[in-house]
C-alpha cells in the first residue's frame, strides 16, 4: 500500500510514517513504476504503527522501540524478542524506583527548609 493509504488506515501522519522509516522502525520498497518515486509499504507496517502509537503514548522512546524492532527483525525467535521486552520492563521499573526515591528526597528537602 502507498503512504497515503497507510496513513489513512493507521491514523498516523505521513510525516510520522517517514520519521519511523528513517529510524529503521518500518520498511518500504520501491514501487513498480519507473516513472515515479512511490514507495510501497507492506501490510505488517499497519500493525507496527498501532504498536508504536500505543508505545509512544505510554512514553517509550524511539531508541526503546528500535531495540525491540531490531531484535524482532533479527535472527532470534519470539522467545528472545519476548525476553528483550521483559528486560525493557525491568529497566523501566528500576528507573521508576529511582525516580520515586529522588522525588521523596526532594519532598523531604522542602519540608526541612
Amino acid at each position: 500500500m502507498r503512504i497515503g493509504e497507510l496513513a489513512d488506515k493507521s491514523g498516523v501522519s505521513r510525516d510520522t510514517i517517514r520519521f519511523y522509516e528513517r529510524n529503521g522502525l518500518i520498511s518500504s520498497t520501491t514501487g513498480e513504476s519507473d516513472t515515479n518515486n512511490y514507495r510501497d509499504y507492506p501490510d505488517h507496517n499497519l500493525e507496527l504503527l498501532g504498536f508504536f502509537t500505543k508505545a509512544r503514548d505510554a512514553g517509550m522512546s524511539i531508541a526503546d522501540l528500535r531495540d525491540i524492532i531490531e531484535t524482532m527483525n533479527g535472527s532470534c525467535d519470539r522467545s528472545e524478542a519476548a525476553q528483550v521486552i521483559r528486560n525493557k520492563i525491568d529497566d523501566l521499573k528500576t528507573r521508576a524506583d529511582q525516580i520515586a526515591r529522588v522525588v521523596t528526597f526532594l519532598e523531604q528537602s522542602l519540608e526541612n527548609r
